[in-house]
């Protein structure tokens, strides 16, 4: 199985674990594993794009334009977090698995700034122990300290 969504959704349908046994739950943790993967990803994608290969830093126009879709994206995602701790329901999901790991290609940069709940959300998710371990186990075995990629 490929595609980091599917098989998210899988392991939790498997385990019956991170995706709620109800159909109105199970179908919110699905449309916001797609939100995740094919709308916000792919809008911050196009921006990583943008930067790697814009090496002369000509294409100013295509990056405020692409950042412009980026902002309206997140500020979509800001107001459905606005009341929630959670993206999809009211416990930690496969969604939030899938919209951290998104959100996660823009740590280091200015993009959450203006998105205060998003900012909290993923430091939710990050604070989250298997999170951590996680990030240990990718960080042991890619040979770097776990703080080169938090």
């Amino acid at each position: 199985m490929a595609e980091s969504a599917a098989v998210v959704l899988y392991l939790a349908e498997k385990t019956g674990t991170l995706i709620p046994g109800d159909v109105q739950g199970r179908t919110r943790v699905v449309q916001w594993c797609f939100a995740a993967v094919s709308t916000v990803e792919q809008t911050l994608v196009c921006l990583n794009l943008i930067e790697i290969f814009d090496s002369a830093k000509e294409a100013h126009r295509l990056k405020a334009e692409v950042g412009k879709i980026a902002g309206r994206l997140l500020g979509d995602v800001e107001r459905h977090l606005e009341d929630r701790e959670w993206i999809a329901c009211a416990d930690f999901t496969a969604a939030d698995i899938m919209m951290a790991c998104v959100l996660r290609s823009i740590r280091k940069t200015d993009l959450m700034n203006p998105f205060p709940r998003i900012k909290a959300y993923y430091e939710r998710c990050l604070a989250r122990p298997a999170w951590q371990r996680t990030l240990g186990l990718y960080a042991e075995r890619v040979g770097v300290s776990v703080d080169d990629i938090r």
